[in-house]
């Protein structure tokens, strides 16, 4: 489902669970962890680019992930990603950025649906602090 906004789904609290607890299936969203993938300056070059990026994200996760739309603005643009495993979900996203050349272009984080802070998975050791502007 794409849905133009940040992201911001809350479906329900719930108490901390260890990231990647659950197998390769259909995404959950009350046990889920949103994952952004964050584009600076002009990565992609205009609304067409990122939709097309999210339409090849759909096909590439299939049920096991929610591609719930992106963020254009302040010099940065973010696709927000829900899903069950999200370092396991980063792999799959890896491999089409991987092939269309963009994985230096993005930082890519997590954060429990119900949580405020992100971890980051991509560039691997960035100890920046990840914020969506």
């Amino acid at each position: 489902m794409r849905k133009l906004g940040r992201g911001t789904k809350n479906p329900s609290k719930s108490a901390e669970r260890p990231v990647e607890s659950a197998p390769d299936q259909k995404f959950d969203a009350a046990k889920g962890y949103q994952l952004v993938l964050q584009f600076h300056g002009d990565s992609l070059h205009d609304l067409d680019a990122v939709v097309a990026l999210e339409d090849e994200l759909i096909e590439q996760l299939g049920d096991s992930a929610d591609v719930d739309g992106h963020d254009i603005g302040s010099g940065e643009t973010n696709i927000f990603i829900f899903t069950s495993a999200p370092k396991r979900t980063f792999q799959k996203v890896r491999q089409v950025l991987e092939r269309r050349q963009s994985l230096k272009a993005i930082i890519a984080a997590f954060r429990p649906i119900d949580g405020e802070h992100y971890t980051v998975i991509w560039p691997e050791g960035l100890r920046k602090e990840f914020v969506i502007a």
